[in-house]
């Protein structure tokens, strides 16, 4: 954290001061070279007036560092005090056909004869000639570097900036490392109370949930013993009545159907367990693929008709094919959950209507609807926790391992999907899984 906060203050110093100098040469630049117009302008003026009064012998006698050049109206140099004549036309030159146009001209252009980056200013003569002064823009540079000094005074500011963010940058964060969360009360530092109790705040929240977490696990480990316990004592039970010779034989195979029942039971509940604990660790689950909840829907029902023909109940499927992205296994065993237990948890001769939409929004919903004994009010929102039970004694005849609204609730938070239930004592239940769109749904899982 120092080196990023002395990094970040140390290139702001940097930038600022690179701004500054950049603008502070620019101008010095400009005004320099603005200067130096001004210069050659004022010197042409002057030898104008010695030309007009001593014609190009003035010239000749002028002891001057600037290049002079005398060019009449046809562009042809009649004198030039740097260059032997004779020399190209400069009729096509900028400046001179600024001052023949206007009276005056000037340019920074690469001379011909020279072959250096120069300063031109010509001024149009009363006689129609041209006089031109002239001077290299290395002159201007040779008067910025005359300014070096200041480059030296910006590389100790350099050097102080790095110093002082450095030092800034060790005394923001020598607080927070001397922070003890563990005894907030000896905070030396008013400024960091929030972060402080923001810190607690979130200390207290980790270990609620930690605590949370250990009692559903310590409520889990109970109601699996508890779960496991019935059917094995069942089974133990049985066998040992049969093994001491006690059991009639007209009772072996009554016996040995209770203890198939039982083995059934308990292999169903282990395989429930297993499949909430693989959701619970979010292990490696087979890739999302595109699945037809209504072609599914239809396959749970024909494996259920059976079951359901044996306790009068009409089973139907409505709505059109929708596909939603998911596990095909998964998906599978949540609609096989929720139409098992709309069965189960019917009334003889009742129905179980299973309906697919798809919604304006593009989410797919599957509802399972019952005319069955219904869910009281107060059980509503715990029908979805492991191994509960809302008529145990019921449950207890019917079969099941109470994990399989869990596996559907688990199995809704995998695939994104929301679980709306409506139900009313006596008159039946309806689940609804409503899924996000299929592009949608695809994009949650790689996230």
């Amino acid at each position: 954290m120092t080196k990023t906060i002395f990094r970040n203050s140390f290139l702001i110093g940097i930038s600022v001061l690179a701004l500054c100098a950049l603008l502070f040469f620019g101008i010095q630049y400009t005004q320099t070279k603005d200067e130096t117009f001004t210069a050659l302008q004022q010197e042409t003026a002057y030898a104008e007036q010695g030309l007009l009064s001593g014609g190009a012998s003035y010239l000749e006698k002028l002891d001057d560092t600037n290049r002079i050049t005398w060019i009449d109206a046809n562009g042809e140099v009649l004198y030039d005090n740097t260059f032997t004549l004779p020399l190209a036309n400069e009729k096509e030159s900028s400046e001179v056909v600024e001052a023949l146009e206007t009276g005056e001209g000037k340019s920074i252009r690469k001379s011909e004869n020279s072959g250096k980056t120069t300063m031109y200013y010509a001024k149009k003569c009363e006689d129609g000639t041209i006089l031109r002064l002239s001077r290299p823009v290395s002159a201007i540079n040779e008067a910025i570097v005359a300014i070096r000094p200041i480059l030296w005074v910006l590389i100790l500011v350099v050097v102080i900036s790095g110093v002082l963010s450095f030092r800034i940058a060790k005394q923001i964060v020598n607080p927070i490392n001397a922070l003890d969360i563990d005894h907030p009360e000896i905070n030396k530092y008013p400024e960091l109370t929030p972060l402080i109790e923001k810190i607690q705040e979130q200390k207290m929240t980790i270990q609620e949930e930690v605590a949370s977490r250990e009692q559903m696990r310590r409520e889990f480990s109970a109601n699996v013993s508890h779960e496991l316990k019935t059917p094995l004592t069942s089974i133990s039970g049985f066998a040992e009545l049969m093994s001491q010779g006690n059991v009639s034989q007209d009772k072996v195979q009554e016996f040995s159907q209770d203890i198939y029942k039982e083995s059934q039971r308990l292999i169903a509940l282990i395989e429930d367990i297993i499949k909430l604990s693989r959701l619970d660790e979010n292990t490696e689950e087979p890739p999302f693929e595109v699945v037809d909840i209504y072609d599914l829907s239809a396959e749970v029902l024909d494996a259920l008709r059976p079951v359901a023909n044996k306790q009068g109940i009409k089973l139907s499927l409505s709505g059109k094919s929708a596909q939603v992205s998911g596990v095909y296994a998964l998906l599978n065993e949540m609609v096989y959950n929720l139409c098992d237990n709309a069965i189960k948890y019917n009334t003889p001769g009742g129905r179980v209507d299973v309906d697919v939409s798809t919604l304006e929004t593009g989410e797919i919903t599957l509802s399972v609807k019952d005319t069955g004994i219904g869910i009281a009010q107060k059980h509503q929102n715990r029908v979805f926790e492991r191994f509960y039970r809302v008529d145990k004694s019921h449950s207890k005849e019917i079969g099941g391992t109470g994990l399989g609204l869990s596996i559907v609730k688990h199995g809704a938070q995998h695939h994104g999907a929301k679980v709306k239930l409506d139900s009313e004592p006596g008159k039946g239940t309806t689940i609804t899984l409503t899924f996000p769109p299929k592009k949608e749904s695809a994009e949650q899982k790689t996230e």
